[in-house]
């Protein structure tokens, strides 16, 4: 009989974990889906607000200048220059989505989840230990079994900031993926000449010292939203730090290059650390890596007649 009795109160005590952990499940969940319904409300504000900027600009260009004022707005003059009374001088740039995505980026320090695809080789695993090595406060997981929508819920249920996925092909990595949570965006890279640590001769001490980065010859918009995707994985570094990451932009080419220096008196010793390789810009999605249906900000359309013209991260080379 008492066995019996002990034997209910743990089933009773079991069920009730259970329930403690659905119910604690469903509130995240509830509390995920709110999130980004509000981030999509002021996603979708982001054209009105622009169609009123625009016409203040116009407003006050005509003002400054003795001029007439434009015939679209002379209906709403007073509702604009009462408006443009109360803007702050210190906001009156416009904000955008991209506000909201890095809106903690340098106040904490990013948390980085790195991955493979399925089944990967050998190579690739070893591609992911020194990527994890690369950038700091980063974690490497197995991919196992896990499916996109799992792996993104599990990094949002872990506090990730960002979640690295690399594919291979034939053994070599050939496509990075950068989601960056709970809200996006997702840019996927083409990986290009891909140099291990122990290929490249002299090969220095890997520090783990928050590094100094620098970005050469992103100019353009898009290259600045680039570099804000790639900077924000790695954290605020220390002035005295003596590690250094570079992404240096070629024709549209990302070469990234791993050092560390020392001073020797008047002259600065540069080691290369590694690995090495070249990125080449694919696609920024407005979302994160699970969702189907999202807005592309941008996608490399190599087959158009200007394609080879146009460069899309810098406006000239010599620039």
């Amino acid at each position: 009989m008492l066995h019996a009795m002990c034997g209910c109160m743990g089933v009773a005590r079991v069920a009730r974990r259970r329930h403690v952990c659905i119910l604690y499940l469903y509130k995240m969940l509830r509390r995920q889906a709110r999130l980004r319904r509000e981030y999509l409300y002021r996603k979708g504000l982001e054209e009105k607000q622009r169609a009123i900027h625009e016409r203040k600009e116009k407003l006050k260009k005509a003002i400054d200048e003795g001029r007439r004022i434009p015939t679209e707005i002379r209906k709403e003059t007073e509702q604009l220059r009462h408006s443009i009374q109360f803007d702050d001088e210190e906001r009156l740039g416009l904000t955008t989505h991209e506000d909201d995505e890095y809106a903690w980026a340098g106040v904490e320090d990013p948390n980085v989840v790195i991955t493979t695809s399925h089944n990967p080789s050998s190579s690739l695993k070893q591609f992911v230990k020194e990527l994890r090595l690369v950038i700091p406060n980063s974690q490497r997981i197995n991919r196992g079994q896990f499916v996109i929508g799992k792996l993104v819920e599990a990094c949002n249920a872990n506090g990730a900031t960002d979640l690295i996925i690399v594919h291979e092909h034939r053994g070599v990595p050939d496509s990075l993926i950068v989601c960056h949570l709970p809200y996006g965006p997702t840019a996927t890279f083409t990986i290009f000449n891909t140099v291990m640590r122990h290929d490249i001769p002299n090969i220095g001490t890997m520090s783990e010292a928050y590094p100094h980065l620098i970005f050469h010859n992103f100019k353009t918009k898009l290259g600045e939203r680039v570099t804000n995707i790639l900077k924000y994985l790695f954290p605020v570094p220390k002035e005295d730090s003596k590690r250094v990451i570079t992404f240096a932009n070629s024709e549209d080419y990302i070469s990234f290059r791993h050092h560390v220096y020392k001073r020797d008196g008047k002259e600065i010793q540069l080691k290369e650390v590694g690995p090495r390789f070249e990125l080449k810009l694919f696609k920024i999605s407005l979302g994160t890596i699970d969702q189907k249906d999202v807005d592309v900000e941008w996608k490399l359309r190599p087959y158009l007649n200007t394609a080879k013209k146009k460069l899309a991260l810098s406006h000239s080379e010599t620039s």
